[in-house]
């Protein structure tokens, strides 16, 4: 087969395999929204309960970044993908089932755990794979295939939802995740050497790594200021606007504008698909400049007072809110340009471990946004509830996007002194790092 004996065809193969089962961690992770009156109703929770029931898969899936990471450097990328795949699929066969909270929780956790080696895995197998020339458009289509698993999680869900039930969904997601796992043992490589291929020109792929060797790397990744400045810079937007799509955004809409949730999910649509388009389409940018941080800076800017808008105007038009969710979702992949400062310092032996830090740091946002937010939307409940959901005042949701912003603008502050390193020449130009 022609395909199967041109590297340079077959490697885009594999990454769609691999991608794909990023995208079903995308519909996990957000899927919350469309089921969050559903799931208020079935195990009877408060704002901040369901906060914590969206958040726990953040719980397993922040800290496994690091753990995938090194996984990915020591087992290999064929292994870490399939393992990862088929515990998050497990994990949602479980929530599917669950009959009550606690067994809830414990199922999204276990998905997290699954998931969150996924991501890592496919953005060694890019390191392994592509040119460092290619690695940030690259990473901006891996996090791409986020933006379509977001917009599977919205209207396209929510119609699931209505034509299955809610049992039925989430456990025909987790049966697809199980078939998928299968397809990536079947096609995944560590590396062109692995495949049956040689070494492509220019490509920094690495064999897997002992433990020794993954410690150190870990250890430098560790005490550099890029890796956290990159890492808090992702805490504070990521962590954000998955919680504001991925969970708030949907009961915002339909409680002020008084929408059903798939006219709500719908406007959230916008979102994922600002997330499908913005981090490639950035990603390919910065590849063709050859600039990262100046990039990162001007996204922060714009993203920051995207938030700011629903905070100051007391009700945007429908129209303004919907594109607040694409432009703050589309610049997040200024924001995923971190990884490749991070990643080309370091080289494709440890990208594993230095991706794996970053996307660690970022996603603690993730975990500790939605429950915090559900606590500032329950101090505005209005005792009211609909359908066993609660109702919250526009003051609420006011209050908590005054928090996205002032998060936004945190962000802005950490990416503005990445910026300042890199022009004192403190961090090197990334595509001229050696391995």
């Amino acid at each position: 087969m022609q395909l199967r004996a041109d590297p340079l065809r077959w490697r885009w193969v594999v990454w769609a395999v691999l991608a794909t089962a990023f995208l079903l961690v995308s519909i996990h992770r957000l899927s919350t929204a469309v089921l969050a009156a559903d799931l208020m109703r079935a195990f009877e929770t408060t704002g901040t309960a369901l906060g914590t029931l969206h958040a726990s898969f953040f719980y397993v899936y922040a800290p496994m970044q690091v753990v995938a990471g090194v996984l990915a450097d020591r087992l290999g990328i064929r292994k870490t993908a399939t393992i990862g795949t088929v515990a998050m699929s497990v994990g949602a066969l479980a929530f599917g089932l669950a009959e009550s909270y606690p067994v809830a929780f414990l199922a999204r956790l276990a998905i997290g755990l699954g998931a969150g080696v996924v991501f890592i895995a496919t953005i060694r197998f890019c390191a392994n794979w592509y040119r460092p020339g290619e690695f940030a458009t690259m990473n901006g289509l891996t996090v791409g295939m986020s933006g379509l698993g977001a917009i599977l999680a919205t209207t396209p869900l929510a119609l699931a939802v209505a034509a299955l039930g809610v049992r039925a969904s989430i456990v025909g997601i987790g049966l697809a995740g199980l078939l998928l796992a299968a397809v990536i043992w079947v096609f995944a490589r560590d590396t062109p050497t692995a495949a049956g291929f040689a070494p492509l020109s220019d490509v920094q792929s690495a064999p897997t790594l002992t433990l020794r060797d993954v410690g150190r790397n870990l250890r430098t990744v560790l005490t550099e200021r890029e890796t956290w400045l990159a890492g808090l810079a992702l805490f504070t937007s990521t962590g954000v606007n998955l919680t504001v799509i991925g969970l708030w955004g949907i009961p915002y809409v339909a409680q002020v504008y008084d929408r059903s949730v798939t006219v709500a999910s719908t406007l959230t649509l916008l979102g994922s698909v600002g997330l499908l388009l913005g981090p490639p389409l950035l990603g390919r940018l910065s590849d063709r400049l050859g600039r990262r941080t100046d990039l990162m800076v001007l996204g922060a800017v714009v993203y920051t007072a995207a938030f700011a808008v629903p905070a100051v105007v007391v009700d945007p038009p429908l129209p303004v809110v919907g594109l607040v969710f694409f432009g703050a979702s589309a610049l997040t992949g200024t924001y995923a340009l971190g990884y490749t400062v991070v990643k080309n310092r370091h080289g494709a032996a440890a990208s594993g471990v230095a991706t794996g830090a970053v996307n660690a740091i970022g996603f603690l946002g993730a975990a500790l946004f939605p429950t915090v937010m559900g606590a500032i939307l329950d101090a505005y409940w209005t005792g009211e509830t609909v359908a066993g959901a609660r109702v919250y005042t526009l003051v609420g949701y006011r209050v908590m996007f005054a928090l996205a912003a002032a998060a936004g603008l945190v962000s802005l502050l950490c990416v503005a002194y990445l910026h300042l390193l890199t022009a004192r020449g403190s961090t090197p130009d990334p595509d001229t790092v050696s391995t």
